[in-house]
């Protein structure tokens, strides 16, 4: 009988016949005794594949209005929150800020609601913005690929879809209503992105719905099919932990730090070449620690609000009810005492200013890239 030691250390070797079995076994409770091999493992081909950088990217929401109901989301319809879609000057201002900031890769984020975030709407704030902007990526709701190509025209190089979980009945209790119920239309949205001229794909799972294994499992399949037949793309992996927003949904399970070291060291073994993310909802003192260990793309200074960098849009707001705006008084307590904003996505957890951030990244002997990509290169 071959014991699970045997299997973990059979695994640790950096090429396997079988990638989901390797995986499998990096990420089993066996593998745990042998974590600090994992890691120099990790360690070792992160700077063989990336060298010692780390590009950095902010996120800058557009929208919280949304049609969807998520259970785990702060911009969930039924959630009686301050809403707001910014204009094309408010977009403007809020990119322009975080230029300001060192930023040439921005992540344009927006709840799904075709009345306010249309594919005009998008195109319209890509155009403006590629013009000061190198690197522009989306967050928003799936669309076809007709409507994928046109945001590629407009300046849009990345696309990002987390599918949230795998786990098809846990999905259907999480979503119900909107047009994300749609299990297999979410699944097949990188496809449609790759077919249509995204050059980088991201993709990612929410940890805190469904058992964090089977989940990881189910990315890596996802992350296996996607190299095979979008081949042409970067792709980049995302493993978000459930993060205190309006709501207050609590998390169903449990993805501890050291289980989260276990799973970036995994897939950084089993898919060399593909990005990994850690973005501002993990505490400081882990993120620090897992810049070596794998990742590659960090997000700073975050805000998950509309308006978040500059207060742009604030004259604007409006509180919705189960999808239905209601009337507020400025000196209620939703205002604040007239310093309200816009209700965030979720709670962010690192809270140090790119300088900052950037100033972390050196001391722990990498580089911080702000730009990496230029439309000039097509040219």
């Amino acid at each position: 009988m071959t014991s699970s030691a045997a299997v973990v250390e059979r695994a640790l070797a950096t090429s396997h016949s079988d990638t989901l079995a390797q995986f499998a076994a990096l990420i089993s409770p066996s593998a745990e005794a042998y974590l600090e091999s994992i890691c120099q493992t990790s360690k070792s081909i992160t700077q063989q594949r990336f060298g010692k950088v780390i590009r950095l990217f902010a996120p800058l929401y557009l929208s919280n209005e949304c049609i969807n109901n998520c259970s785990y989301c702060g911009f969930s319809r039924d959630n009686p929150i301050l809403r707001v879609t910014l204009s094309a000057e408010d977009i403007r201002s809020e990119a322009r800020e975080l230029t300001r900031q060192g930023f040439r890769n921005i992540l344009l984020v927006a709840g799904e609601h075709p009345k306010f975030v249309s594919s005009g709407y998008l195109e319209a704030s890509l155009r403006q913005l590629r013009t000061f902007v190198p690197g522009l990526s989306l967050e928003v709701g799936p669309m076809e690929a007709n409507e994928y190509r046109s945001m590629v025209r407009a300046g849009a190089e990345g696309l990002v879809v987390y599918q949230e979980t795998y786990d098809r009945e846990m999905y259907v209790k999480m979503h119900t209503a909107g047009p994300k119920k749609h299990f297999d239309w979410r699944l097949e949205t990188p496809e449609r992105a790759y077919e249509a001229g995204f050059r980088r794909l991201g993709i990612g799972a929410l940890f805190g719905l469904s058992d964090w294994r089977t989940e990881a499992l189910a990315l890596a399949a996802h992350t296996q099919y996607l190299l095979k037949h979008c081949w042409k793309a970067q792709l980049t992996l995302s493993f978000p932990r459930l993060r205190p927003c309006a709501g207050s949904f609590t998390p169903l399970t449990h993805l501890s730090d050291k289980h989260l070291v276990q799973l970036v060291s995994a897939f950084r073994i089993c898919f060399p070449d593909v990005g990994l993310v850690l973005s501002t909802r993990e505490p400081a003192p882990l993120r620090n620690g897992l810049i070596p260990l794998g990742i590659t793309l960090m997000s700073a200074g975050s805000h998950t609000e509309p308006g978040g960098y500059t207060g742009a849009g604030k004259e604007k707001l409006h509180q919705t009810e189960k999808g239905r705006v209601v009337p507020i008084s400025e000196g209620s307590s939703e205002w604040a005492d007239g310093q309200a904003s816009a209700t965030g996505q979720f709670d962010i957890a690192d809270e140090r200013s790119p300088e900052e951030m950037a100033e972390q990244i050196r001391n722990l002997g990498y580089e911080p890239v702000w730009k990496d990509w230029d439309a000039g290169i097509l040219a």
